[in-house]
């Protein structure tokens, strides 16, 4: 016998309306009912959250339906369906375009719209709002021809919007009413912390400050303030605050909270009409409406439950917020105004370094009530667990609860907390810590938080737990004796990450003082070789220079690299492979006089075997002269950038790929690394560089370049994955430098860039967040380092020729200079000169034995 399908419409799709119909799926709700999903936008739901990056990442990366389509075929989505008429009595909604379609379950989900101030001059054009994807298409357009933007509103929104004016580079004003910006979110000193932020920016902020006209006759020109100068301005955006989209439902006679919103009871059904259901900005449930998305979210899975049945409640949320704005890392959670009475504030302010925190607890100083972060919201991810509430009773504060707010270097740590399994680490998705030690315990399928994070989607939304998840997920794995130590070696009880970022904080520029300050000891062969890495990408300074000759290893102490028989290699740069007949001669010559074997190399350059320690520097000194300098073969550094022919010679190429490569080639060489780069370029996507195997790897196309990350060849040959696409060439360039000093300022030693990416929590989605969309903020800083880097670079073979002190070590016996090795010997091999199989031991600046000639 045929089960009776039920058709359920649901209006709206947001990222809400989204969730509503992915859990309707996964819990089998359309066995029974076929869904149709009405969206009013012209685009499937986004990432409304993040809508501020639309501009660096387009509509593609923001969506959260990339096909347009559920997979589910009895899910039926319609875009651009705006639904004008609901008659919940016939169970009926009418559509602008004149249809009329019945339901036995609606589910409202049309979120909320910005509020518009009732002030004169609002509808000016010139006038705008900031929240769909075309309300950024419309400002970027007016931003095309304005100088000046103001945006009204200093909230959340507020603040992403004039990061948006600002990015579009307008001279941006936020006015804000209240007494200081984000007031819901943070106190008057936090704000105060927020503000000095805001402004190093570049941005104007008025706060106190009450709009009270938009001027302009035709247009916009200014805003008027009451009791204060006038601000010109060429745009205007509001962003002061949001209401519910409750149109439909007040029309239909549906029951409305007092501020706004369609009243449903705690599983989401209307308290006037049981077939219809309001989820999200748009429901009120007990009245109030919630303006997250992770109540949302919650408000969607317990909808879905009620509807198969379920006994599942909303009863209010946790409206704890942390993100990043513009740049600046600030987070609310719990009575973070200290609103309980008798609560005691704990507080850490550093007005210098642009940090406040606090911490809001019981009278009697054992719970956790609330708190707020600005400049730092490292803590964030276990803070917000430990807050007690009426129906929890949170986690007990340690002895000195100040600790979980001072810096480290001021006696701060976690203080010996320790989550339960039942805390909840994800809000946005409900993820406990018990669920994810459950995923990568025994039986579990994950060995990663970024495995973690897409099994569990803790971390999959808003990003802000992802710190706390990789913690959990380190922790479990050391508790079951899974992790070793993260020590660099036993001088130093840091990674080489932390390394690099002491160096850098206490700008260190000797291997003593790091050691003296940092570790202990007198290092080793491997921490010694890992400072000079770092020294020289910061520093540019020559590896050889001073006592830094002394933590080089064996290639980096010679600048060659030394041959199964003592002898070394040189090998020129050769920029893209491109050399002319009059360079290929004076190699020739080179290559005969000393008599080096000779061969061309995958990198397309060629390598010349043989030389004795003693001849480097004669061998080098003739092709400096000739114009050629440093290959770096010896040095974790850049080794090639390969290249084809390209457009200038190949019917098939669509970029000069060969100047790319030079131009790549010359820009990075020199530059010390966890592990050697190689890049390729290629002209056309038949590949014949082989740039998808490389470090960085550029294809060509019709419109410009597609940039590759993370490949390499060898032993465990990886396939590049594409980062970005369609790049300008001035793109390109600050994607890749960003991309390289990320790079090298995170990754462990020896590292190559392939499993450096895959080590990262989210993977090359991270690098993307990072590179692309600058989602740390730190793009004009790793680009201002590369620029470092460029600025300072010298050829290491041409200063060390032009040094005494330098040369006075390339010898083979350190106390008679001029003795050759006598354990070097060649035979000849298809006419050139090659080991002697009996080749004895390299000696490496080694003392000649008393007695030998």
């Amino acid at each position: 016998m045929a089960h009776l399908r039920h058709r359920l419409v649901v209006v709206g799709h947001g990222m809400v309306g989204h969730r509503f119909v992915q859990a309707a799926i996964e819990r089998g709700l359309t066995e029974t009912h076929d869904i149709v999903v009405l969206g009013e936008e012209p685009r499937a739901a986004y990432d409304r959250v993040a809508l501020t990056s639309y501009f660096e990442v387009g509509a593609d990366a923001l969506s959260l339906l990339p096909l347009g389509a559920y997979d589910d075929p009895r899910v039926e989505l319609r875009l651009g369906a705006e639904v004008i008429a609901l008659d919940a009595a016939a169970q009926t909604i009418s559509l602008a375009d004149g249809e009329t379609l019945t339901y036995d379950q609606l589910v409202l989900a049309t979120g909320a719209a910005p509020f518009v101030p009732p002030i004169e001059g609002r509808d000016l054009p010139g006038c705008f709002v900031y929240r769909t994807i075309e309300d950024l298409e419309a400002i970027r357009d007016a931003a095309a021809g304005a100088r000046v933007g103001a945006v009204i509103g200093g909230g959340l929104l507020g603040l992403e919007a004039a990061k948006a004016l600002s990015d579009l580079g307008l001279e941006t004003h936020v006015v804000e009413m209240a007494p200081r910006l984000m007031a819901v979110q943070v106190d008057d000193a936090g704000g105060a912390t927020l503000r000095r932020h805001v402004e190093e920016l570049g941005l104007r902020v008025h706060t106190g400050a009450m709009t009270t006209a938009v001027l302009g006759e035709d247009r916009v020109t200014g805003l008027g303030l009451k009791d204060a100068d006038p601000i010109a301005a060429d745009l205007v955006v509001f962003s002061a605050g949001i209401r519910p989209r409750d149109a439909l439902a007040r029309e239909a006679g549906l029951d409305l909270a007092e501020r706004g919103g369609v009243l449903v009871d705690e599983q989401g059904r209307s308290t006037s009409h049981p077939t219809v259901w309001a989820i999200g900005e748009c429901a009120a449930p007990g009245g109030k409406m919630y303006g997250l998305v992770a109540p949302g979210y919650t408000m969607a899975e317990v909808a879905v439950d009620a509807l198969l049945g379920g006994g599942g409640a909303f009863t209010g949320a946790d409206m704890s917020t942390k993100l990043k704005l513009m740049g600046v890392d600030v987070a609310s959670f719990g009575d973070a105004f200290a609103t309980t009475p008798d609560a005691l504030e704990l507080v850490f302010s550093d007005a210098v370094a642009g940090i406040y925190k606090k911490l809001v607890v019981s009278d009697d100083g054992t719970r956790l009530l609330g708190g707020i972060l600005v400049g730092d919201a490292t803590a964030y991810g276990l803070l917000r667990p430990m807050v007690a509430t009426d129906t929890n009773p949170g986690i007990p504060l340690p002895a000195n609860p100040e600790e979980l707010i001072l810096p480290a270097s001021r006696g701060g740590g976690t203080g010996g907390v320790v989550l339960p399994d039942e805390a909840q680490v994800c809000s946005c998705n409900d993820v406990t810590k018990g669920q994810i030690t459950a995923a990568v315990a025994e039986g579990g399928t994950c060995d990663s938080p970024g495995c973690v994070t897409a099994c569990t989607e803790a971390g999959a939304t808003c990003g802000s737990c992802k710190p706390l998840v990789k913690s959990i997920v380190e922790d479990y794995f050391t508790a079951q004796g899974k992790v070793v130590d993260r020590s660099l070696c036993e001088h130093f009880a840091l990674t080489r990450q932390e390394l690099f970022e002491v160096v850098a904080v206490h700008q260190h520029t000797s291997f003593d003082q790091i050691v003296a300050r940092h570790g202990r000891g007198r290092g080793c062969d491997v921490c010694k070789p890992v400072v000079a890495s770092i020294l020289a990408t910061q520093l540019n300074g020559h590896v050889l220079e001073g006592a830094n000759r002394t933590l080089q290893d064996t290639n980096d102490a010679y600048l060659a690299n030394i041959q199964r028989n003592g002898t070394y290699s040189v090998v020129p740069r050769i920029p893209g492979g491109e050399i002319t007949p009059e360079k290929l001669i004076v190699i020739g010559e080179v290559a005969r006089d000393f008599g080096l074997y000779t061969k061309i190399t995958g990198g397309q350059r060629i390598d010349l075997f043989g030389a004795r320690v003693e001849e480097l520097p004669l061998i080098w000194r003739r092709l400096v002269d000739a114009g050629f300098e440093s290959g770096h073969a010896y040095g974790k550094s850049l080794r090639t950038v390969k290249s084809c022919v390209g457009s200038t010679w190949c019917r098939y190429g669509v970029q000069d790929s060969v100047q790319l490569a030079i131009d790549l080639e010359l820009r990075y060489r020199g530059l010390r690394s966890p592990h050697k780069l190689k890049g390729g370029v290629s002209g056309c996507a038949r590949e014949c560089a082989e740039a998808r195997g490389k470090d960085f790897g550029v294809i060509a196309t019709e419109k410009g370049w597609n940039l590759y990350v993370g490949g390499n060849g060898g032993a465990t040959p990886v396939h590049a994955r594409l980062l970005a696409g369609d790049l300008d060439t001035a793109t390109l360039v600050s994607y890749l430098d960003r991309f390289l000093m990320y790079y090298i300022r995170t990754a462990d030693r020896l590292q190559r860039t392939a499993p450096w990416v895959d080590s990262l929590d989210g993977g090359l989605e991270r690098v993307r967040e990072v590179v692309v969309d600058d989602a740390l903020g730190l793009g004009a800083e790793l680009e201002a380092a590369m620029a470092t880097h460029v600025g300072g670079y010298f050829d290491e073979w041409k200063a060390t020729i032009e040094d005494p002190d330098k040369l006075a070590r390339f010898v083979s016996f350190v106390n008679a200079p001029d003795v050759r090795d006598p354990h070097i010997s060649f035979r000849d091999e298809r006419g050139q000169s090659v080991p002697e199989d009996s080749a004895g031991p390299v000696s490496l600046g080694a003392t000649i034995p008393v007695g030998a000639p």
